[in-house]
């Protein structure tokens, strides 16, 4: 992969044991690299740590709920110095059926997808604030794995929208802020990725991508300290113009789509 790896020499990244951040992991594992990784599942996270040592870099790992907001700050802290901070931990799941959502499992998503996204981001900004700039100019980037479902409503998975789209608006609004202190704040909004989270999918997922492929575009969108990384486009402009219909017109066209499967959910 021809990217400005020198940049990316100490990085954390959470939900790492499977997906999208296992392979961003992978990608940017080489010698001289620290990578900081997270996840929930123990023996997935140990087989991504082995294979990023085996790429040369040096791995430290630790078994976190980015829910648990006094623990994702210690474990900032604990980094040093941060080139690269990837919020990928998430959680996905519907209703299946169109059915009123179960609130345990709206609860979950949120406390997840947004407050582990906050629990994740917000020390970093603080951290990085205290770093001097690199030969880059940057403090710091920081990438957020939003999804294209931010764009639209979507009955089969409102909480998973709902999510999804706070995420992306707080990141993209803060990052212009964030820009003038030298740190580069980028809203990932991807499509549908071939993970075990959409395995779980029984509907079809036009532009599904390999994990491997989506790390690679992630990875050029923070070198280029772009705010907002949406991929693939024709997906995104569909989700865009989805989201414009009015509220009755959009729930008809989705009547006959199958919702994202409910809890339980996978985590990364």
């Amino acid at each position: 992969m021809v990217l400005a790896m020198a940049d990316f020499s100490s990085v954390l990244i959470t939900g790492a044991s499977s997906g999208i951040g296992a392979a961003l992991a992978t990608a940017l594992a080489a010698p001289g690299v620290t990578l900081h990784l997270s996840g929930r599942d123990a023996g997935r996270l140990r087989a991504v740590d082995n294979a990023c040592q085996a790429g040369g870099a040096a791995v430290t790992t630790a078994i976190l709920d980015v829910c648990d907001e006094a623990a994702m700050a210690a474990w900032v802290a604990r980094a040093g110095r941060l080139d690269l901070v990837v919020a990928n931990a998430g959680i996905s799941a519907g209703t299946g059926d169109h059915t009123p959502e179960d609130m345990t499992q709206v609860r979950g998503i949120f406390a997840t997808n947004l407050g582990g996204v906050l629990n994740t981001v917000l020390p970093a900004i603080e951290a990085m604030r205290r770093q001097p700039a690199g030969p880059d100019g940057w403090r710091g980037r920081i990438a957020v794995v939003a999804s294209i479902a931010a764009f639209v409503a979507a009955p089969g998975a409102p909480s998973y929208c709902a999510s999804k789209a706070a995420v992306d608006a707080w990141t993209v609004a803060t990052a212009l802020g964030l820009r003038r202190e030298g740190i580069a704040l980028t809203s990932v909004c991807p499509g549908y990725i071939r993970t075990a989270m959409t395995a779980r999918n029984r509907f079809p997922m036009p532009g599904l991508m390999d994990a491997d492929r989506a790390a690679r575009r992630i990875l050029r969108g923070a070198v280029a300290g772009r705010i907002r990384v949406t991929f693939p486009w024709w997906m995104g402009l569909a989700a865009r113009i989805g989201g414009l219909l009015p509220p009755r017109l959009l729930g008809a066209a989705m009547a006959t789509r199958p919702g994202k499967a409910p809890l339980p959910p996978s985590r990364g």
